[in-house]
């Protein structure tokens, strides 16, 4: 059986369950609990699957797989049906475009571990951290707003089918609620949002129905 090494509140580790869910992929379910005793993403034990100490690590027999775009990937070339992807090359790369623009421009910026630099080592209130958040989930949400709208018209990021890029938006909203980001100039992200928890794939994935929700 597949392995996920995650946490129920990582948004990337919450990409990879909507996927796994998506394909019906049956998986065990492996805590690595990111603030207990310091954060057991650094120990010895875990850093032995992932050198980076960062969740996601999937494990599908002998392979093991970090980073949360490279996992959904593989799970879409190994596993293929129903693909994450769209087939043409032009929209693959906008599929692509709209994930990374989550991944790679919003999420560095504020998941846990800058989070925590900024308040642990440069001495960052509490509000000016909310604040540091705040902005940048605004630009990028901004951005991926323009860019969807002025795309190809569907129920979802891109067409009428889930897919990759639906696998990072989703966290990231649930995130940017958890900072009490103001959503509500994002209507076409919403209207994803709604449809996207009409799937169980989505709802199943959802951080507060995790095993590891109350620990």
């Amino acid at each position: 059986m597949i392995k996920l090494h995650n946490y129920f509140r990582s948004s990337a580790s919450y990409r990879v369950r909507i996927a796994l869910n998506l394909k019906q992929l049956p998986f065990e379910h492996r805590t690595v609990h990111l603030t207990r005793g310091g954060g057991e993403q650094f120990s010895a034990a875990f850093r032995e699957l992932n050198e980076q100490a960062l969740v996601p690590v999937l494990e599908d027999g002998p392979h093991r797989i970090t980073q949360s775009l490279a996992i959904i990937e593989y799970l879409d070339e190994v596993y293929p049906n129903p693909p994450l992807m769209p087939r043409s090359p032009a929209e693959r790369a906008r599929v692509r475009s709209l994930a990374l623009s989550v991944a790679c421009e919003v999420h560095p910026l504020n998941n846990l571990r800058a989070l925590n630099y900024l308040t642990q080592e440069l001495g960052v209130s509490s509000e000016a951290k909310t604040r540091w958040y705040q902005h940048w989930v605004a630009l990028g949400l901004d951005a991926l707003e323009s860019q969807i709208s002025r795309g190809p018209k569907g129920s979802f990021c891109h067409g009428d089918e889930p897919g990759l890029a639906d696998c990072c938006l989703i966290p990231q909203l649930f995130n940017a609620r958890r900072f009490n980001c103001d959503l509500s100039r994002y209507p076409t992200l919403l209207a994803i949002e709604e449809n996207c928890s009409a799937l169980s794939a989505f709802r199943d994935a959802a951080p507060e129905r995790q095993p590891d929700a109350e620990l």
